[in-house]
């Protein structure tokens, strides 16, 4: 079985790989792009692909379903930190090809996943589950409000630098700078640059002049 793996983390790709190497009879692996992805699937689209979707450099479900229909025997596993309940409702909804995993699930179900999707199965980890049915208010949507810090950095995601380049500028560590970018995402509800982008080109606080598409 051919597995593709689609992150950026070291320690991740270090956690995933030991597991690979822990089974039999799998071939992995990395992918550092989409362009590198797509080649990849182009040659055998019999694959499991793992995938950071927060960090990767797809720009919304949209992308990701055309991927979908276009390498049918595609398996996916989103395995992210955190994830939009509307983003994973529309991809569960639009095929049984994608599975969705926590990065803070334990490692009996990312072993458990990770045998699903083998076999051609979809697998919900338990906490996103949860996430899901979990009745939504009535009514109420809670008002975005990002500091004077995350406003700032957002501006800076939005005219295309990396976490490294904004803690560089600002004088701060990369891990300072990565937190404010996760609380970022989870207060606008978004799953990666591009989709907080729009957020800040809708929302005025990039001129679209400085953005570049």
């Amino acid at each position: 079985m051919k597995i593709l793996l689609a992150d950026r983390q070291d320690i991740t790709r270090a956690g995933i790989a030991w597991l690979i190497h822990s089974e039999e009879g799998y071939d992995y692996r990395y992918v550092e792009d989409k362009a590198e992805l797509i080649e990849a699937l182009k040659s055998d689209d019999d694959t499991v692909v793992i995938l950071d979707y927060t960090l990767f450099d797809l720009n919304d479900a949209d992308e990701l379903l055309i991927l979908e229909e276009r390498f049918p025997h595609t398996r996916w596993i989103l395995f992210s930190e955190d994830l939009s309940l509307d983003f994973v409702r529309r991809l569960i909804a639009s095929s049984t090809q994608f599975s969705i995993l926590l990065k803070e699930c334990p490692m009996a179900e990312i072993r458990e996943a990770f045998n699903f999707a083998v076999k051609k199965r979809r697998y919900i980890c338990q906490r996103m589950t949860e996430m899901l049915l979990k009745p939504e208010p009535k009514e109420e949507q809670e008002q975005i409000h990002l500091t004077k810090t995350e406003t700032e950095i957002l501006k800076d995601i939005a005219l295309g630098m990396t976490t490294k380049e904004i803690a560089e500028k600002r004088i701060s560590s990369f891990h300072t700078v990565n937190t404010h970018r996760k609380n970022i995402f989870r207060k606008l509800g978004v799953n990666n640059a591009h989709e907080a982008t729009k957020y800040a080109l809708r929302a005025g606080l990039v001129d679209s002049a400085e953005y570049y598409i």
